[in-house]
């Protein structure tokens, strides 16, 4: 099975009369064989055919894509787009979505690059101008995940794993027990049924017909259950549909186990025959439920809805989960982890490896959060969907066709080891005033006050921390100017970037010369002192300046006080000592004529041994840097030494 789409099976099919383009018969077959989900078949039509029309070339590159045969679907895409003057905006994303799936990234980011730029407002175009330099972060294995291939699958299609009791329920296209079995149109496969499996160190086994009374003549599954396992939704085709376009949609069936059996299955309410509904996943009391439909109102094809249940007994209007999650193309396989509020679901309209990647959300009470790609390797190239999570969030399944299985649809085992949803912690070290401190140690503490981690602050005073979602911090910032300043961060909710910043008082400058090696022009933020360039003169803005220097050395009479002095890079390095030795002793002197007891402060040059920038100007390098930039490199400090 390639893609599970909403609309799985067909049962009838009717001719389409050739409209405004002129169609060869076997177009026109091939065009009754796709629309009856026989894709083998439409397959073979559309290639008999001498010549096909725009529409029978994107038939043709859908059908392929259906059947796997993406190397195909990418040649018959590439020749529709070449050749047609009718190329749409929805080729383009089906052209990017062939090319990712067949290995080719490179060329798939020009061809969305594309699609985005014929369709910006589209939810597939923005997610994926937002994210396409995630990829690189995706596609590597960070060991969050262990994936675990099982014995209980089957050459046949086997997805969508549920919990039951102790248990698993899954859907099977197996033929066990069936003496003449009937085939779907689309994969030959016998229809779809429930089975039930006992979990056995980390595998599925001894898999059986979980009901013979909830199971039918064409599709049964995926399934959901409450947690207590007395209340059941399931998928199953619409045994009863006598709509016009012939297609048999899926429907939502709830049963209860009564007196040691299931009861008749009950239709959900908002089942109707113009559309489908499908995928249930059920809250732990059974009051709520997430599911995927194709029902008007969406964003495109199957989008991912809510619906609960009020006074009565009666569900609710489905609410649409929003274009945080839900794209113009299929979100399907809904599953609502309760403790930790987290939604799993599949797309392949938002942004990721392959064809349907999983992908996780946090839903609050009335919020939610931004869904992110669940990455490697729980997301491959091929089609991952239908993933569930235990309670603890340590283990779980999902389904794939990836080439590790058994050929089709297979499920597979994943434990946890990283949590999934982790976040960021992003802010500023500033002042009262809203100044931002540069060059702060911050360190983040847990609820015990251990410190978990330390960062120092940058030139702006940012700084940022990655953390668990759900609990409590400390944050607290370090500066030898500042006493010290703390924030304290919850990760509870749904936002996934919480800001925090943390404000520092000014120490009295009294305690701040008693910090040993402290520098007086930052205690007194004095400008910096500056020379002209191959001068050592005292200049009239640093003689602003070297006054503030004079008068705090005369407050503290016992002060002492090591002036360093530093050049840029140009000339030769001998030349720099010497001309910082000069600026230094200019600098003294000056201060000593105006202070008591003058020995208080001796200068030193260092030439060229502390560069503030990188202007490299040695052995004929090349440097772009400006005056401004090599000023800043001609500086003064002044270090208390007592």
């Amino acid at each position: 099975m390639k893609k599970l789409v909403l609309q799985l099976m067909v049962i009838c099919c009717i001719c389409l009369q050739s409209k405004a383009q002129v169609k060869s018969k076997y177009e026109i077959q091939g065009d009754k064989y796709a629309f009856s989900y026989s894709f083998d078949k439409a397959i073979v039509a559309y290639n008999n055919a001498e010549e096909l029309t725009s529409n029978g070339k994107r038939k043709l590159a859908m059908s392929l894509h259906k059947m796997a045969m993406d190397t195909q679907s990418e040649t018959t895409y590439a020749d529709l787009i070449s050749t047609s003057s009718k190329v749409l905006p929805e080729d383009l994303f089906n052209y990017a979505m062939v090319l990712k799936m067949n290995g080719k990234y490179e060329r798939s980011v020009i061809w969305m690059n594309k699609f985005a730029y014929a369709n910006p407002s589209d939810l597939r175009a923005m997610d994926f101008m937002a994210n396409q330099n995630e990829y690189a972060k995706w596609i590597i294995d960070k060991g969050s995940f262990k994936i675990q291939h099982l014995q209980v699958n089957t050459k046949a299609v086997d997805f969508g794993p549920a919990y039951y009791k102790d248990k698993i329920v899954f859907t099977s296209g197996r033929a066990d027990g069936k003496m003449f079995p009937k085939d779907d149109n689309w994969h030959n496969q016998p229809y779809l049924d429930m089975y039930v499996a006992d979990v056995y160190e980390g595998q599925l086994s001894a898999p059986k017909n979980f009901s013979k009374a909830l199971n039918g003549d064409l599709n049964d599954g995926p399934a959901s259950f409450n947690k207590d396992g007395t209340m059941i939704a399931f998928t199953r085709n619409n045994h009863k549909d006598k709509s016009k376009d012939r297609v048999v949609e899926l429907q939502i069936f709830f049963s209860q186990f009564v007196n040691g059996k299931w009861s008749d299955p009950e239709a959900f309410v908002y089942n109707l025959p113009e559309y489908s509904v499908g995928h249930p996943s059920l809250s732990a009391d059974g009051s709520t439920m997430y599911f995927a439909s194709d029902m008007p109102g969406g964003f495109g094809h199957a989008d991912i809805y809510r619906t609960t249940k009020v006074a009565g007994g009666s569900w609710s209007k489905p609410e649409n989960m929003g274009n945080t999650i839900n794209t113009e193309s299929d979100e399907l396989f809904p599953f609502f982890e309760e403790n930790s509020g987290m939604l799993f679901f599949s797309s392949d309209g938002r942004y990721g490896l392959g064809g349907l990647d999983i992908f996780i959300a946090k839903i609050g009470f009335e919020s939610i959060g931004k869904a992110f790609n669940a990455g490697a390797p729980l997301n491959t190239s091929f089609d991952d969907f239908s993933a569930i999570a235990n309670d603890k969030m340590t283990k779980g399944y999902f389904a794939s066709n990836r080439n590790m299985g058994n050929g089709s649809d297979d499920i597979f085992s994943f434990d946890i080891f990283k949590a999934l949803n982790k976040k960021k912690i992003e802010g500023f070290t500033k002042q009262k005033n809203g100044l931002f401190i540069s060059y702060t140690m911050v360190s983040l503490l847990d609820g015990s006050n251990k410190i978990i981690d330390s960062i120092l602050s940058d030139m702006d005073g940012a700084f940022m921390f990655k953390v668990e979602t759900d609990k409590n911090y400390t944050l607290r910032g370090r500066n030898s100017s500042y006493i010290d300043g703390t924030a304290f961060v919850t990760t509870l909710g749904i936002d996934t970037i919480i800001k925090a910043d943390i404000i520092l008082l000014k120490k009295p400058i009294a305690d701040q010369i008693k910090e040993k090696a402290a520098d007086l022009s930052k205690i007194l933020e004095l400008n910096e002192i500056y020379f002209d360039m191959n001068k050592s003169n005292i200049r009239g803005d640093a003689k602003l300046e070297l006054d503030k220097i004079v008068a705090i050395m005369n407050e503290y009479p016992n002060m002492r006080v090591e002036l360093k002095s530093y050049t840029d890079c140009r000339a030769s390095m001998g030349y720099n000592q010497r001309l910082s030795n000069q600026r230094a002793l200019s600098t003294a002197k000056y201060i000593k004529s105006r202070i008591k007891k003058p020995s208080r402060i001796f200068g030193k040059g260092y030439g060229e041994t502390k560069l503030s920038t990188a202007c490299p100007c040695e052995h004929n390098a090349v440097t772009n840097c400006t005056d401004m930039e090599y000023q800043a490199q001609r500086n003064t400090e002044f270090i208390i030494v007592k």
